[in-house]
């Protein structure tokens, strides 16, 4: 069982200083005729990782080793990017690199079209990007034609995938939007880490100074149900009042104050103020970790359509990520709750882990700018 503790310890606190970096692209495509038209971004980190674009080795990729870096990289996204109209291929062209800034750091952008030998009725997309390197990399796709839009997750092991571009399937964004928003909670350690931070003295109670474990099952899970109610329903509000463009954060400020509430609750394992009545700071905090779930939706786009349903499903997602992660979670604590190893080592130095990684991530996002 320490073990067991320890080790899913080691891998939430694992990973490197960038939190909440999934590895994603950005790719638009935009039907006219027999014409595709459309933006790939790609993080610069995974530009790195595809055609080695340090070249001098030293850790950071500069503009002009990324300029240099271009025609390995355009080479490289002919073979692991293809579209094909009615099963014939469209060949592509490249534009000139240029980059754009995400939250998230630099990504190189660049622009294509690709002609089809007839009208794009039935589009296919094959996506191997990273596949050989990174198996969980993804593209968000947007895709357009006319007034009709139409979204998709391609890679993390889905190689293709096949659009109706004048018959949008409700179901089909439903189900793209609820694996989003399962890889989103997935690969968002931060929001992790702030839900561990909440869990780890969930199967305790603080008395006279000292964590004791409770005696029976009943308050833990009462007590962790309040935890996760309150960040679901903080973070769903936030999330719809933004993906419906009612409120917005600066995604600067949003960052900075999700690693700020990490710091925070972490901290009060080891300090604890709050002891009784976690879920304040968990419906607190939720608020503004609503909004960064909602950056990723406005990368996405919320396809006309079924905007609603689309919202929908992508919160489900989040949930559905949220509930695997804590059921894996509290068997494991609650079953270590009465030693003296959890109370004194997994706890606070658990939780120092935690609080030490998100003041760096803090650090970062609130001083220094991305890139």
């Amino acid at each position: 069982m320490r073990r067991a503790i320890g080790l899913l310890l080691l891998l939430a606190c694992a990973g490197s200083a960038q939190a909440h970096i999934a590895s994603n692209s950005f790719l638009t495509a935009h039907v006219q005729g027999a014409e595709l038209a459309g933006t790939i971004e790609v993080a610069v980190r995974d530009v790195e990782l595809a055609v080695g674009a340090d070249a001098n080795h030293d850790g950071k990729v500069t503009w002009g080793e990324l300029r240099d870096s271009e025609p390995a990289l355009i080479a490289y996204l002919d073979q692991h990017l293809r579209f094909l109209a009615q099963g014939r291929v469209c060949p592509l062209t490249f534009g000139s690199l240029k980059v754009s800034d995400r939250v998230d750091g630099t990504y190189a952008w660049l622009p294509y079209t690709a002609r089809c030998p007839l009208g794009v009725r039935q589009l296919e997309i094959r996506y191997t990007v990273l596949e050989d390197v990174d198996p969980s990399h993804r593209a968000l796709l947007t895709l357009t034609a006319g007034t009709l839009a139409q979204t998709g997750v391609l890679g993390g092991g889905r190689r293709q995938a096949a659009f109706a571009v004048y018959a949008p399937s409700n179901w089909r964004a439903f189900s793209e939007y609820l694996q989003a928003g399962i890889w989103h909670i997935w690969s968002g350690i931060d929001h992790l880490l702030f839900l561990v931070s909440l869990l780890l003295p969930a199967v305790l109670l603080r008395r006279q100074g000292h964590w004791e474990p409770v005696a029976r099952a009943r308050p833990a899970f009462i007590s962790i149900l309040k935890v996760v109610t309150a960040f679901t329903v903080a973070h769903s509000l936030t999330l719809t009042l933004a993906a419906l463009d009612v409120v917005r954060l600066p995604s600067r400020l949003t960052e900075s104050v999700i690693a700020a509430s990490i710091v925070i609750a972490a901290l009060n394992n080891i300090f604890p103020l709050v002891t009784e009545n976690r879920a304040r700071i968990a419906f607190a905090f939720g608020l503004l970790h609503g909004f960064g779930f909602a950056s990723v939706l406005a990368d996405m786009g919320l396809p006309h359509g079924a905007r609603l349903l689309s919202l929908l499903a992508f919160n489900l997602g989040i949930e559905t990520g949220q509930l695997v992660v804590v059921v894996a979670i509290m068997p494991l604590v609650y079953g270590a709750r009465s030693s003296a190893w959890y109370r004194r080592a997994v706890l606070p130095w658990g939780s120092a882990a935690i609080a030490s990684l998100a003041l760096v991530w803090l650090v970062q996002r609130a001083v220094f700018p991305t890139g």
